[in-house]
């Protein structure tokens, strides 16, 4: 179904070694760039004795959000393979890193493409992949006297609260499934003194 995609359960390692080149590699579940590069500027800091950090990315559900990083290494020996692991295995919201310690050998561009396919598929196989559906969020102000309405049709439609606050009216944060969320605005929207934000 399109509200749904295939992303990883939580952050995964594997390894590879090649003529004395040690690959460690890192998968991680993520939400947005920023998030890409905090993890990035942590691996840098953590391996800062590693020769390479290269790394690719895939956002949104999509999928059309992507980025590949040879960090030196030879044009598309290393960001682009590791791209085409997450690619194959049709995973977005997923980042995998592939940090290189230099054996003093030189793998040459064909070796270098084999070791960092191989570095990304040992990371992405340690993790687990998990269906996510995609969900819309749909922020909404009313009135005390229409609280009993508003919690039934969430109730009801199964939907979750991720924000709250009351004071002199009463503003929520409700998550629902992106292909429910017409239909759950406009059964909002027959809801006296209500309005929908966002």
């Amino acid at each position: 179904m399109e509200d749904r995609y295939l992303t990883l359960k939580s952050a995964s390692t594997g390894d590879y070694k090649e003529k004395g080149s040690k690959f460690l590699s890192f998968a991680y579940p993520v939400s947005d760039e920023s998030e890409v590069q905090q993890i990035l500027d942590q691996l840098r800091k953590s391996y800062h004795d590693a020769r390479h950090h290269c790394y690719a990315y895939v956002l949104g559900k999509d999928r059309k959000v992507h980025r590949a990083n040879d960090d030196g290494e030879p044009h598309h020996s290393a960001g682009d393979p590791i791209l085409r692991q997450l690619r194959s295995r049709e995973l977005t919201n997923a980042l995998v890193v592939v940090v290189r310690y230099f054996g003093g050998i030189k793998l040459g561009v064909g070796g270098l493409v084999k070791a960092y396919k191989a570095a990304a598929a040992a990371a992405l196989n340690a993790g687990e992949v998990i269906e996510q559906t995609c969900l819309a969020r749909i922020d909404i102000r009313f009135e005390y006297l229409s609280m009993d309405e508003v919690m039934h049709l969430i109730q009801r439609h199964d939907l979750k609260i991720t924000a709250q606050h009351f004071d002199t009216g009463c503003r929520l944060s409700l998550e629902c499934p992106q292909a429910k969320s017409a239909e759950i605005r406009a059964l909002l929207q027959t809801i006296p003194a209500l309005t929908i934000v966002t």
